[in-house]
């Protein structure tokens, strides 16, 4: 009897060693996984477009006379204020030119003068018979010759004043200017064909340029009907560093048909002269409003050849959940179109250690 009561025992001890190895075995298989709620917040939908940044004006600096490049008359690159000299060619002939115009139209304006006298003593005398219709005649083509005289000459004038107004090259605007293309003391040939003797830019206003997708600007008119969008954000290396605002100033009237797109230009402020013509740039566009979005990790996102899913926890049960996603939300935050709700737990980390089916101790952090 006391045999069998031990050996009863015995059994009743392993038994319940077993049934104790199973429960912490099971609890041991519920790994803690960290889990989060979607963040609901109102947003803003962009896209980013390579582009390119302009100078608001570029004019090139050109000699349209021959003569020696006398002297230049400020430092490269350096910014100008509009009607500076910048450049000397050697006037001398040109005042010269002007002179002998001068002079020119002097001698054709008392020859006139001198006609129109004789034809008015001409046109009295012919009212009294005292000479022929012919002297008439004649004293008004004289006059009328003397009068076309004066205007050829005129032009002469003009034309002298014009060519040495060129021998003093100006800035059309305020700007920067580039270096020169020749030294002094060179020859200048500009009579045959202008010759670019530096270039001016207007920087105080610069303009980026991109082109956008046909169907995402129809997009953008199914999708702004409450908002208006005319302002982007210009970045030139990461958007976490310095920006730039701009103002879309202009839309082109046409899709470029070779491409399917359309241009757009902004208006970037450059007063410290940061902005270069020329620069490569990227573009945010603002293009839609999502009012209490669905935000979630970016990390916590996995891919297939289904596209995008999440591992949701319900009642300590991963669930594989496709869903459809969109922009990127402050660099670290992705916004969720569709497949998920406000109240649901995506797993957050770790998400080469969970499967679908698994169950798991979900852990908010």
């Amino acid at each position: 009897m006391k045999w069998f009561i031990f050996c009863s025992l015995v059994l009743f001890c392993s038994a319940f060693s077993s049934c104790d190895d199973n429960l912490l075995s099971g609890y041991e298989a519920m790994p803690p996984i960290s889990v989060a709620k979607p963040v609901i917040k109102d947003i803003t939908l962009s896209k980013s477009y390579p582009g390119y940044v302009s100078a608001q004006n570029s004019v090139n600096l050109v000699a349209r006379v021959s003569g020696y490049l006398e002297e230049s008359f400020y430092d490269a690159g350096s910014r100008v204020e509009e009607g500076k000299l910048l450049f000397l060619i050697e006037p001398t002939q040109y005042k010269d030119n002007v002179m002998q115009a001068e002079s020119a139209l002097e001698i054709s304006t008392a020859k006139r003068d001198y006609a129109k006298n004789n034809f008015e003593r001409m046109k009295e005398a012919s009212e009294s018979n005292a000479i022929s219709e012919i002297d008439l005649i004649e004293a008004e083509s004289q006059l009328l010759a003397a009068e076309a005289d004066v205007k050829s000459a005129e032009a002469s004038l003009s034309l002298a004043k014009t060519n040495l107004s060129y021998c003093y090259v100006k800035a059309p605007f305020r700007g920067r200017v580039t270096i020169g293309t020749m030294s002094s003391k060179n020859f200048v040939n500009g009579s045959a064909s202008p010759v670019v003797l530096a270039t001016i830019f207007q920087e105080d206003l610069m303009y980026a340029y991109f082109n956008i997708e046909d169907n995402q600007y129809i997009k953008m008119l199914w999708e702004n009907s409450e908002h208006k969008f005319d302002s982007v954000t210009v970045f030139f290396d990461e958007p976490t560093r310095k920006v730039y605002k701009g103002k879309i100033d202009y839309v082109s009237p046409n899709i470029e048909l070779s491409m399917g797109t359309l241009r757009l230009r902004a208006e970037i402020e450059n007063h410290n002269g940061e902005l270069k013509d020329g620069m490569y740039a990227n573009v945010i566009l603002p293009y839609t409003k999502r009012d209490s979005a669905l935000l979630i990790d970016n990390a916590s996102i996995g891919f297939d050849q289904l596209g995008s899913f999440v591992y949701v926890v319900n009642d300590s049960v991963v669930e594989y959940r496709h869903i459809e996603v969109g922009d990127v939300i402050n660099d670290s935050l992705r916004y969720v179109v569709s497949g998920l709700d406000k109240d649901d737990l995506y797993v957050s980390k770790a998400l080469l250690k969970v499967r679908d089916g698994m169950k798991v101790k979900p852990v908010f952090k």
